[in-house]
């Protein structure tokens, strides 16, 4: 409990700087006192318990796979940090002789320490989908996490006053630093209300509140049925998101809307006017090569205000000049970090679902080793405690001062490319203007018909 303690405010930082927004929709029910069961999708593997426990005051409980407790160090971690291992029959050495009935006993002792948290009033958090995938979809659900609700009342008989508290998490671009991710917590589950049906049977008790659990889910993730839905709803999202969502102050509960209306769209033309959608998907497909092919993004052909003009592209090349010392400084004494912990995940794995954790992770280690061993330099050279300790912290505010000024350069210099475009080559900037209104077009035309036939029914 000690070593979860002192980790907690360390994971917070952490991923209030991975994350560029980590917004938490309800944020008031994941304060309900326990006894409580959190269960949550599984897209990003270890990133995901930690996005969900940083938000809630008590401490969390995790149940986690066998597997994570088989490295002696991990597993030294895993429990210092409130986790319980589930073991599962994929999980165990084909050379093994675990037979399935040690499995079922160990699984009995995991199940008993989580009733013994819930009996304290605690909170446990398990994943139901038994298994960690990064694609945009809800996996079948295991009833585990029915039957330790379920379990734990029936010990109590129905008065423990236990609730499941169903959690969606919504990564945008979930292997990326500085990517968004949003946990959408849904409403809870009274599990005694399930008394009567566990008592008539308990396997189609766990079934039917398995099935409560998912619909409750559903509702709060954005979830695609195939690839090529996926990617013609992300395309849309990626390039007109800003057409789309006409709100000034934008969330991310706002793009997870238009991601779910999008969805719904996809499937209504799908079934009613697939002319129109394939018109859409071609056309898109299209101009991204088009854009791709030139270096361009869709909003660097955006139009901007004649208005002001002048005075704005001065007040740009100015900051960016003036800017350009401190971003030197920021990549200087930043870039080794920052770009480790990417390199360490792309050589350690292929496995999409393991690079975000993996980046957390060794950025949690590179970051304040490299910033104490420059420090310790710095002091070296200066034998000053004062320049040393303002040199320690101008290191964050430099690193993120560096990568908001990448990232304000890039732009300038695709909006620079789109203005060069349009000066030397002036036919094939208007063929990118024509796709691009021929598509907003047909979009505002989908979404009126898609409204109108979905107002009626």
């Amino acid at each position: 409990m000690l070593f979860y303690t002192l980790m907690k405010p360390v994971a917070q930082l952490a991923l209030r700087i991975f994350f560029h927004r980590l917004e938490v929709r309800h944020r008031e029910r994941l304060q309900l006192p326990g006894p409580l069961l959190l269960t949550a999708n599984h897209p990003n593997t270890l990133m995901d318990p930690l996005v969900v426990a940083i938000h809630r005051r008590d401490p969390v409980a995790f149940l986690a796979k066998s597997t994570f407790f088989q490295n002696p160090i991990l597993r030294r971690i895993m429990t210092s940090g409130n986790s319980i291992p589930i073991y599962r029959r994929q999980d165990v050495d084909k050379n093994s002789s675990v037979t399935p009935a040690e499995l079922a006993q160990r699984n009995e002792a995991a199940f008993s320490r989580s009733y013994d948290y819930l009996d304290q009033g605690g909170t446990v958090m398990i994943f139901p989908e038994g298994t960690s995938i990064s694609e945009r979809r809800l996996q079948p659900l295991k009833t585990g996490a029915a039957r330790i609700a379920l379990g734990a009342e029936a010990r109590q008989n129905f008065k423990l006053g236990l609730r499941i508290l169903p959690v969606g998490i919504n990564y945008f671009d979930p292997t990326r630093f500085r990517s968004d991710v949003l946990v959408n917590v849904a409403p809870p589950i009274v599990v005694a209300d399930y008394a009567a049906a566990y008592y008539q049977n308990p396997e189609q008790a766990a079934d039917a509140l398995t099935e409560e659990i998912r619909l409750r889910l559903e509702r709060h993730l954005v979830i695609t049925r195939d690839a090529a839905e996926d990617e013609l709803v992300q395309q849309v999202e990626d390039t007109f998101t800003n057409h789309l969502i006409a709100d000034d102050e934008e969330t991310l509960y706002d793009n997870f809307q238009l991601s779910r209306t999008l969805l719904e769209a996809v499937a209504f033309f799908e079934k009613h006017d697939h002319e129109r959608l394939n018109q859409v998907r071609s056309r898109l497909a299209t101009y991204l090569l088009d854009l791709d092919r030139l270096r361009l993004t869709d909003a660097a052909l955006e139009p901007s205000s004649k208005e002001g003009r002048l005075a704005r592209a001065v007040r740009t090349i100015l900051k960016l000049t003036l800017g350009a010392p401190v971003w030197i400084y920021g990549v200087i004494n930043n870039y080794i970090p920052y770009i480790l912990p990417s390199l360490v995940a792309k050589r350690a794995t292929q496995d999409v679902a393991f690079v975000a954790p993996i980046m957390l992770v060794i950025g949690m280690l590179t970051f304040p080793l490299s910033y104490a061993a420059q420090t310790a330099l710095v002091h070296h050279f200066t034998h000053d405690w004062r320049w040393s300790a303002l040199y320690l912290v101008s290191l964050p505010f430099a690193g993120f001062y560096a990568l908001s000024y990448w990232n304000s350069l890039e732009a300038r210099v695709r909006r620079l490319r789109a203005w060069t475009l349009f000066r030397q080559q002036p036919a094939v900037a208007a063929n990118l203007l024509q796709q691009r209104t021929a598509i907003l077009r047909l979009l505002d035309e989908a979404r009126t018909a898609y409204l109108k036939a979905t107002s009626e029914v």
